[in-house]
C-alpha cells in the first residue's frame, strides 16, 4: 500500500483539533527503514506569545492517538518514527496569518528577489496588510545590520509573495 499524504494530514488535523491544537506542518523525511513522519502542532488559543505555546504534554498525548489512529487504519505502512514537536521559538512563519498573528515580533527573513539590494532582513514586524509586511530594521542585531548594509535602520515593505523562508527571532 502506497503512502497517502494527504489521508495522513487529514488524520493529523483531525486529532489536532479534538485537542485544541493546530498541524502547522507534516513532513516526510528518509526512506526504506529510515522513514520518519515528523509533525509540528501549535496551540492557536496561545495568541503571539510562543512560550505560551504547546506543551510536552501536548505533544505526547497527540503522538499517542495519532499514532494509534496511523497503525490501525495502515495510514502509515511499513515501519516509521513518529516525531511530534512544537514549532519552538525560532518558528518559521509560511502563511499569511502567520505574520498577521506575530505582528510586533522580530523575525529575520529571506526574499526571492532582491529588495533594495538585498535578500536578507531581520526586523520587528510592524504590520502586514494587503499582502504586504513592513520590517522595522532598527532592532537588527549589529551582525545583521552589517548584512543589511545602507536599509539598516529604516523601514522596508516586502510583497508577502516574495517571501522565502521566514523565522521570528527569540526575545526572552
Amino acid at each position: 500500500m502506497a503512502l497517502d499524504v494527504e489521508r495522513v494530514r487529514a488524520i493529523a488535523d483531525r486529532v489536532a483539533a479534538s485537542s485544541g491544537l493546530e498541524v502547522l506542518e507534516v513532513e516526510f523525511l528518509g526512506g526504506g527503514k529510515a522513514r520518519m513522519l515528523r509533525v509540528f502542532l501549535d496551540k492557536p488559543a496561545a495568541g503571539n506569545d510562543p512560550l505560551a505555546g504547546v506543551t510536552h504534554e501536548d505533544c505526547a498525548n497527540f503522538s499517542r492517538e495519532f499514532g494509534t489512529i496511523l497503525d490501525v487504519e495502515d495510514a502509515m505502512p511499513g515501519s516509521y518514527t513518529l516525531e511530534v514537536s512544537s514549532p519552538g521559538l525560532d518558528r518559521k512563519l509560511v502563511k499569511a496569518a502567520d505574520f498577521s498573528r506575530f505582528t510586533g515580533s522580530r523575525m529575520k527573513l529571506t526574499t526571492r528577489q532582491p529588495v533594495n539590494n538585498n535578500r536578507h532582513f531581520e526586523g520587528r514586524l510592524e504590520s502586514f496588510q494587503d499582502g504586504r509586511l513592513t520590517l522595522d530594521l532598527s532592532v537588527a542585531s549589529h551582525k545583521s545590520r552589517k548584512k543589511m548594509g545602507d536599509v539598516a535602520g529604516q523601514k522596508i515593505e516586502i510583497e508577502f509573495a516574495n517571501v522565502e523562508k521566514a523565522n521570528l527571532v527569540p526575545e526572552l
